[in-house]
């Protein structure tokens, strides 16, 4: 299901993915496919580490990579399950194809900041 509340969103950031929704910024992001798979990306690892497990381990890299950079944003961008949704966002059958699990072979990749 996808929502549209643009008043929780900071200046960066247009999409949010809370199972099992897709929280948009504006309504016209709603034809947006390429945002909309990167969502879905998040839907997906999200299912596959039953959803609170999700949160923990996302939250956990982010406050470990905030200290390794110093910079929020940067730790963002280099949190594994961000990297996979970014790095496959373009690829629309990518979800058809995806194997389970794999975020993980995003962990120890290069920063991409």
């Amino acid at each position: 299901m996808i929502l549209v509340f643009k008043h929780i969103f900071r200046k960066n950031y247009i999409g949010l993915t809370l199972w099992p929704l897709i929280i948009l910024r504006d309504p016209e992001l709603r034809n947006d496919e390429v945002l909309l798979n990167h969502e879905r990306i998040h839907l997906k690892q999200q299912k596959e580490l039953l959803i609170i497990p999700f949160y923990m381990l996302y939250l956990a890299e982010w406050l470990l990579r905030t200290i390794r950079y110093g910079n929020a944003y940067k730790a963002y961008k280099n949190i594994s399950f961000e990297r996979e949704a970014y790095y496959n966002e373009w690829d629309l059958n990518y979800l058809e194809n995806r194997r389970s699990w794999h975020f993980i072979k995003y962990l120890r990749c290069r920063e991409s900041l």
